[in-house]
């Protein structure tokens, strides 16, 4: 069988700078982790700290998304005029601006100001992204792409994993405590008690916003080489010289749909296990915390599974075939089963969700040659499905129980597993007519 593009671009040359560029992508990868995760503290903590109930609790998730869907295809230009690494420098920087924000929102107690701050930050990410998932999709053989961003998902969940431990030990210190104290005040001193509660994330994002002006300033004087991705080599150019827009490749739109659903039952799975366990099993908040680190090692574990069998023993789709049906059966245990049992299955998806985001990037950009950053940017759109399927489980809760609220993952992980069955080989069938074999590079 002949060899169809076994790449798209002009990766570094030496194995010591492709291994150099990999340390400073996982860096990165490490800091969406910790940046993006801290929202699974930020919930329970800013409902309690802005007296908000499970839906308007959940509007956190939905500012830290939907920036993906408002700044992607902006993104998408503005890595066009900067490339790769002098984009990857901007975006820490504006999540810096964005970290600076809650001084002011917690200052104030003002909820709108501090999903504000968290838009910023995911502008910021935005940009970090779509600069940085192409650029490690396409660093080496599309064939192993799938194993690359498992390695650079470790670097993620690792920094998510500890995320809610150090910020959970800060902002919901003695939360329980404070919960029933609350109740026993008066208007005046309850306001004073949740200032003083809304003050305590003011030191942390400082620092933060600290160490990533620090490592955008690294970034930008780091050796990372640019990677051309404009330029397609013959074969992929043969397959595109009809293709004049990016709705001509079935592979990516389905790609995109499939991220959106993958991106809101990831968030799920991440973002609600501390209030389900403390709100709808009645587990003390100082073990309930610990809910999201599990979810994260879950993660990991699957992670270092795909690093492993990922493509010698296993193909990137069935890995994520094998992904959507395990998430069904996790969510469908957690619905009809209470308790810390429930709750653990819950934090179980990490592991179903694991090799799902590393496969749906080569399956998705596969053939798309001078195409591929703007595809890349429409994958970075979809991970708007954080946005809204989060608060739709925080109406379900109000409006059934944050259990019953569950159903709503389980079509998602079905559409998952059909993508990757079937949804992507679309592709496969048109690149057959024009004579290439995409099944040697998937």
């Amino acid at each position: 069988m002949a060899q169809a593009t076994t790449t798209q671009n002009q990766p570094p040359k030496s194995k010591g700078s492709t291994q150099r560029s990999i340390v400073i992508i996982g860096s990165l990868f490490f800091i969406f982790g910790f940046v993006t995760w801290l929202n699974s503290v930020l919930i329970p903590y800013l409902k309690m700290a802005s007296e908000l109930n499970n839906f308007e609790a959940y509007l956190v998730a939905f500012a830290s998304y939907i920036s993906y869907f408002v700044m992607a295809i902006p993104s998408a230009w503005v890595l066009q005029r900067t490339g790769f690494k002098k984009g990857m420098t901007l975006g820490l920087v504006v999540m810096a601006v964005g970290a600076l924000i809650f001084i002011p929102a917690a200052l104030s107690r003002t909820y709108g100001m501090f999903l504000f701050g968290l838009f910023v930050q995911g502008a910021g990410l935005a940009l970090l992204q779509s600069a940085a998932n192409p650029y490690i999709t396409i660093l080496g053989p599309i064939e192993s792409a799938a194993k690359r961003i498992s390695i650079m998902g470790i670097c993620n969940k690792l920094a998510g994993a500890l995320a809610p431990i150090i910020f959970g030990a800060i902002l919901l210190k003695n939360m329980d405590a404070l919960e029933a104290r609350l109740l026993t005040l008066g208007a005046v001193e309850k306001a004073a008690a949740l200032d003083t509660l809304s003050e305590r994330v003011i030191m942390p994002y400082v620092i933060m916003a600290i160490v990533l002006v620090g490592l955008g300033i690294l970034i930008y004087f780091s050796a990372l080489p640019e990677i051309e991705t404009d330029t397609e080599d013959e074969s992929v150019a043969a397959a595109n010289k009809d293709k004049k827009s990016i709705f001509q490749f079935p592979n990516l739109l389905m790609g995109t749909l499939a991220m959106f659903v993958y991106v809101g039952v990831e968030v799920i799975a991440g973002d609600t296990v501390i209030s389900y366990a403390r709100n709808a099993q009645n587990i003390p908040t100082d073990i309930a915390k610990y809910f999201t680190t599990y979810t994260l090692i879950a993660m990991i574990v699957g992670y270092l599974v795909g690093t492993v069998t990922i493509p010698k023993f296993i193909s990137q789709e069935k890995a994520m075939q094998i992904s959507g049906i395990l998430g069904v059966s996790l969510g469908l245990c957690a619905i009809f089963t209470d308790g810390y049992i429930s709750v653990l299955f819950i934090s179980l998806l990490g592991l179903a969700n694991a090799l799902v985001f590393p496969a749906i990037w080569p399956l998705s950009l596969v053939g798309l040659g001078r195409f591929t950053k703007i595809g890349s940017s429409f994958l970075i759109m979809a991970l708007a499905g954080g946005a809204i399927i989060p608060p739709l489980y925080g109406y379900l809760a109000d409006a059934w129980n944050p259990q019953s609220a569950y159903w709503i993952i389980i079509p998602c992980y079905v559409y998952i597993w059909f993508f990757a069955a079937k949804g992507h080989k679309r592709a496969k069938n048109d690149d057959k007519m024009t004579g290439i074999e995409p099944e040697t590079v998937i």
